[in-house]
C-alpha cells in the first residue's frame, strides 16, 4: 500500500490521504520521496479539478524529522540547503496546480505539517480538542524552513505573524480560525472530507480559489515596509528581540530577519532567504541542545522512561496534604484541579483555611481573565477539605508531608500520622534537602516512603522531583510517578543524596556567586553575568529571594546531621560571607530583617552600600568570561558528580529536571547536554584552566575523561 494514496473520484477531484511509514505523517525522506512523485502525477493528471490533502492517521502531518536535524553538520550546509529547497519547490508547485488544493486538518498540524497546510488554497479543521496548529520550531532553536515564515506574513501581515512565529504558539482549533490560520471548522471526520469536496466543487472555475492571495495579478503585501509605521517596526523590533533573548537564541533574530526580508523581496526570493537562516540554524549548537532535550529527551521523560516497568498504572482518588504553608496549599491546589479529592491538614482549622483560601484567590484571578467561571470555581473548591484533624485523613491513598524542613518534626508526623493511610497506601514528603533513608526511618513501611520535591510557586513549577531512598520500592515509584503525571506535571527520578540533584546542583551556584562577592568583585558585574549566561535574573537576587537566612539553616542542619563537613566546603568564604550577613547584618534576605545582598523598598532594588563598603575590592583583576563560567560551570560539573554518583538516574532526567527546575539557560539544553556541543575535550581544558585559578572544585569530574576516551557523549 503506497504511503500516499492517491484517489481521483468522477468529479476529477484527487484526494491523497497521507498514511506514512510509522506512527504520524513527518517531513523525512519518504515524504520527499512520495511527495515528488504525487506532485509529477498532479501536474499531468488530466482532467483534474481539484486536490484533496487528508490524513490517515490520527493526526493530520506532525513536522519535520527532528532526528535527521540532529545529524547535520557544518560540512553539510550547501547539501541540506538543496534539499531544503526541493521540499519548497514541492510545496510551491503544489499551490500553483491550476486547481485548487484543499488540507483537510483531522488532528496535530505543526511545523513542516501546517506548512503543508499553508502550501493549500484552502484549510479546513475538524473542532476537536486533538487539533493542534502553528509553527513551534523556535521552541526548538529553530525557524520555520518550509516556507512558514514567508506564508505567514503574507497571509496575515507581519505584525499578526509575529506572535506565532516568535514565540512558537499552539493554536486549538475555533482560536485558530478566529485568527485566520484555518478557513472553515467542521463537526466531524466524515464531515471534514465532505466539506473539502464540496468545496472544490463550488470553487471549480473560480480563479481566485485557483490561485495564493500572493500569486494574484495587483496584490500587495498586508505589512507593505514603505509605510512608515511598519519601517519603525522593523527598525525596533532587533531591540526588542535582543532583550528578551539577550543574544543567547538565534532563532528568534533570524525569524524576525527573515520577516522584514519577506517585506523588501519577491516571494521566491524571501523563500530562498528563508531556507538559508533555516539551515545556519540546523547546525547550530542550540537548536543541536534544544532539540536534543526539548523534545527526544522530554518526550523520554514523559514517557516514562524512569518508571519501574512492569507495574500496572494507577490514579489517586483521595490526597492527604500535612501542612497547608506555601508548598502545601499549592499541592493541594494543582490536586485539586486535576481532579482529586484532597485533605488539606494543619495544626488549625484556620490554618487549614487560610491553605484553601490559596486556591479561591487563583480561580478568582482566572474567572477575571475568562478562563474558569463561579460553578468551576465552586466545583474544585469542593474537593478540598480543610482540617485540624489527623482522623480526617484516614483512607488516604497518598498522603504528602508539607511540613517545615526538620528531621524531627517530620519523623514526629510520619509516627502520629501514617496509620491513616488506606491499605496499600504510600508516604511522599515534600523536601528540598533532607535524605529520605533518613526520613523513612520514622516509618512503619518503609518500603512505602518516597520523595516528592515540588518546586515553588507549585501551580505554575512544572517539575516534581521523586527521590527514592533506600527502601523505597519499585511499586511505590510508580504510584507517586503516575500521581505526578495526573496532575499533569513533569517527574524525574533520582536516588538519595545531599540535596538530591536539583537542590544541590541549584545551591552551586548561589554559593558561587556569594564567593565571588567575598573575593571582592562587584555584586552588579556578577548578577550581570548571571543573565548574560541566560539566568531569568541574577544569582544575588536569586539568593535573596530564596533567602540566605534558608539557605544557612539548611548549611546547619547538614553539618549537624553529619552530612557535610565543613573542612570540606568547596567555597568557604562563600559561607563565612552568608554566615556573616545573617547574624551579623540581619541580612537575611528579601522576607527577612532588613533585605540581604540588596535593599528593598517601592522606589525598588538598590545594593546594599555597607555590603560595598565591607567587601568590594575594584582593584581585583577577573575577565567577564571567567566569572560566566564560574557561574555555569559550577552547575555542569555538579550535574556530572550527579550522574557519575548515581543519584541521577539517566542525562534526559539531568537535563529536564536542571531546565525545568532550576533554570538552566534554554541554550545549553540542559547542564550535561550542554558539554556535548561545547565539546568534552574542550570541556576538560576549560575545567582545568578554571581550577587552576579558583580552585578544585571546577576539576572536570572523571566521567568526562571516561566519554573522552571511549568516544561517547552524554544521551
Amino acid at each position: 500500500m503506497s504511503v500516499f494514496n492517491y484517489h481521483k473520484d468522477s468529479d476529477g477531484i484527487v484526494t491523497i490521504t497521507m498514511d506514512m511509514t510509522g506512527p504520524v505523517n513527518a517531513m523525512n525522506s519518504e515524504f520527499d520521496e512520495v511527495m515528488s512523485a504525487t506532485v509529477d502525477r498532479l501536474e499531468s493528471e488530466s482532467g483534474l479539478s481539484g486536490v484533496i490533502f487528508a490524513s490517515g492517521k490520527k493526526d493530520f502531518f506532525v513536522g519535520g524529522d527532528l532526528k535527521e536535524i540532529l545529524t547535520v553538520g557544518a560540512d553539510q550546509v550547501d547539501t541540506y540547503f538543496e534539499k531544503v529547497e526541493a521540499i519548497k519547490g514541492f510545496l510551491r508547485r503544489l499551490e500553483t496546480l491550476p486547481v485548487p488544493v484543499v488540507a483537510a486538518i483531522n488532528g496535530v498540524a505543526l511545523g513542516g505539517g501546517y506548512e503543508l497546510c499553508l502550501g493549500c488554497n484552502y484549510r479546513i479543521a475538524l473542532n476537536d480538542s486533538r487539533v493542534q496548529i502553528g509553527l513551534p520550531e523556535v521552541t526548538l532553536g529553530l525557524l520555520p524552513g518550509g516556507g512558514g515564515i514567508v506564508r505567514m506574513t503574507h497571509l496575515l501581515g507581519v505584525e499578526k505573524a509575529m506572535p506565532y512565529l516568535l514565540e512558537g504558539k499552539r493554536l486549538r482549533a475555533e482560536k485558530a480560525l478566529a485568527e485566520g490560520l484555518v478557513d472553515e471548522l467542521v463537526g466531524s471526520p466524515e464531515e471534514l472530507m465532505a466539506r473539502a469536496h464540496t468545496w472544490l466543487v463550488e470553487n471549480r472555475g473560480n480563479p481566485e480559489a485557483v490561485l495564493q492571495p500572493w500569486d494574484q495579478k495587483g496584490y500587495r503585501i498586508k505589512s507593505n515596509i514603505n509605510r512608515p509605521s511598519v519601517a519603525q517596526a522593523a527598525q525596533f523590533a532587533p531591540f526588542m528581540v535582543m532583550g528578551k533573548t539577550r543574544g543567547l537564541l538565534p532563532a528568534p533574530e533570524r525569524i524576525l530577519e527573515t520577516a522584514v526580508e519577506t517585506l523588501r523581496v519577491d516571494f521566491d526570493t524571501a523563500l530562498r532567504i528563508e531556507s538559508r537562516n533555516f539551515v545556519s540554524l540546523v547546525i547550530s549548537p542550540e537548536a543541536k541542545n534544544m532539540i536534543t532535550s526539548f523534545f527526544f529527551q522530554m518526550n523520554k521523560v514523559n514517557g516514562g522512561a524512569s518508571r519501574p516497568k512492569g507495574i500496572p498504572q494507577s490514579s489517586v482518588k483521595k490526597l492527604g496534604i500535612i501542612g497547608a504553608g506555601m508548598m502545601g496549599q499549592g499541592i493541594a491546589n494543582v490536586a485539586a484541579m486535576a481532579g482529586i479529592e484532597v485533605v488539606l491538614k494543619d495544626v488549625s482549622l484556620e490554618g487549614a483555611e487560610k491553605g484553601k483560601a490559596y486556591t479561591s484567590k487563583l480561580l478568582d484571578k482566572a474567572i477575571v481573565r475568562g478562563r474558569n467561571d463561579d460553578a468551576g470555581k465552586e466545583k474544585v473548591l469542593s474537593r478540598i477539605l480543610a482540617t485540624g484533624q489527623n482522623s480526617d485523613l484516614e483512607g488516604c491513598d497518598l498522603i504528602i508531608e508539607a511540613v517545615f524542613e526538620k528531621l524531627e518534626l517530620k519523623h514526629q508526623v510520619t509516627q502520629e500520622v501514617q496509620q491513616q493511610l488506606a491499605e496499600g497506601g504510600i508516604w511522599g514528603t515534600n523536601t528540598s534537602s533532607l535524605p529520605i533513608t533518613r526520613l523513612a526511618e520514622a516509618s512503619d513501611q518503609p518500603e512505602n516512603f518516597v520523595g516528592i520535591h515540588f518546586f515553588s510557586p507549585v501551580d505554575k513549577m512544572p517539575l516534581v522531583e521523586l527521590i527514592c531512598g533506600d527502601k523505597t520500592s519499585d511499586e511505590t515509584l510508580a504510584r507517586a510517578f503516575d500521581f505526578v503525571r495526573q496532575i499533569r506535571k513533569t517527574a524525574i527520578v533520582v536516588n538519595d543524596s545531599v540535596g538530591f540533584f536539583t537542590s544541590r546542583t541549584f545551591a552551586t551556584q548561589l554559593y558561587e556567586a556569594a564567593q565571588m562577592v567575598a573575593e571582592g568583585i562587584h555584586p552588579v558585574r556578577i548578577d550581570s553575568s548571571g543573565k548574560a549566561i541566560g539566568m531569568p535574573v541574577g544569582p544575588l537576587t536569586v539568593h535573596d529571594e530564596v533567602s540566605l537566612q534558608l539557605t544557612k539553616t539548611i548549611e546547619e542542619t547538614q553539618l549537624q546531621m553529619g552530612l557535610k563537613q565543613a573542612k570540606n566546603d568547596p567555597t568557604p568564604l562563600a559561607s563565612q560571607l552568608v554566615d556573616e550577613l545573617v547574624t551579623k547584618y540581619n541580612r537575611g534576605g528579601r522576607y527577612h530583617g532588613d533585605g540581604g545582598y540588596f535593599d528593598y523598598s517601592e522606589k525598588g532594588k538598590f545594593i546594599w552600600p555597607e555590603l560595598l563598603e565591607k567587601y568590594y575590592q575594584p582593584q581585583i583583576e577577573i575577565s567577564d568570561q571567567d566569572i560566566k563560567d564560574r557561574l555555569l560551570f559550577r552547575c555542569v560539573i555538579e550535574s556530572l558528580k550527579c550522574l557519575q554518583e548515581g543519584v541521577l538516574r539517566s542525562v534526559a532526567d539531568g537535563n529536564i529536571g536542571s531546565i525545568m527546575g532550576i533554570g538552566a539557560p534554554a541554550w545549553t539544553g540542559g547542564y550535561i547536554q550542554f558539554v556535548n556541543t561545547y565539546g568534552l575535550q574542550a570541556f576538560v581544558e576549560r575545567c582545568d584552566d578554571l581550577s587552576s585559578r579558583y580552585g578544585d572544585r571546577f576539576k572536570a569530574p572523571d566521567i568526562v575523561t571516561e566519554y573522552l576516551n571511549s568516544g561517547k557523549k552524554f544521551h
